[in-house]
């Protein structure tokens, strides 16, 4: 089962508007990944930019507008893992070097075999 893990960085919110890691935060970080690619369990992964850089489109009734990003829980960045179990999932996640305050979201990736007969029907009609 495929899992994706968000990092949601506490410093996000903050008066500096454009943090970087620190190069003792990225070289914990990369030993981490290492040892996820050594396990065969990452896919992928992404740091982003911080949200002073994106901005965010908002729906309703009259279209789509343009705003600003939301600094307050704003992703940071994300691995992709495929793990045996939730659990398994979890326990990678507490391993994740983090700074203190900083989350992680695990949210399960939805498989065509989760949806109904039907949905997956209308999803085997598209090769993407």
């Amino acid at each position: 089962m495929r899992y994706v893990m968000f990092m949601i960085p506490a410093v996000y919110g903050t008066d500096d508007t454009d943090p970087m890691p620190s190069a003792e935060m990225v070289a914990k970080m990369m030993a981490y990944n290492s040892e996820l690619a050594d396990a065969g369990i990452l896919e992928s992964l992404n740091g982003l930019h911080p949200p002073s850089r994106g901005v965010r489109v908002s729906f309703s009734e009259d279209g789509a507008a343009v705003g600003a990003a939301d600094a307050q829980g704003a992703i940071g960045g994300y691995w992709v893992l495929e793990v045996d179990s939730h659990e398994a999932a979890v326990e990678w996640a507490k391993r994740c070097p983090a700074l203190p305050g900083d989350t992680l979201e695990l949210r399960r990736i939805q498989e065509i075999e989760d949806f109904p007969d039907d949905v997956q029907e209308v999803l085997g009609d598209f090769d993407i």
